[in-house]
């Protein structure tokens, strides 16, 4: 089973989305700066913000890419807030 994740920075008033099979390693990984040159490593204070889990793999990464593919703050914030949303998602990619 995976994850997507959504990181927030407030000094960047960024996101950084992605996907995983250990969710919690992947998140170390990100603070400690273990991808260089990655988006993340340019600000300190990433907090995890949102992540779906239990999803296969494959459906991880099609909703990893269409949340990207999104460009939107809007959209991230309302997965968050409208769990119908997310369930849309998992339903609409999960085939």
């Amino acid at each position: 089973m995976a994850s997507v994740y959504i990181l927030h920075s407030d000094t960047a008033n960024k996101f950084y989305v992605g996907a995983t099979k250990e969710l919690i390693a992947r998140i170390d990984l990100h603070t400690k700066k273990e991808f260089k040159n990655s988006f993340t490593t340019k600000y300190e204070d990433w907090e995890l913000f949102f992540s779906i889990d239990n999803i296969s793999t494959s459906t991880a990464y099609k909703i990893e890419k269409h949340i990207k593919k999104m460009k939107s703050k809007t959209f991230i914030q309302n997965l968050k807030l409208y769990p119908e949303l997310v369930a849309k998602l998992i339903n609409q990619f999960n085939k």
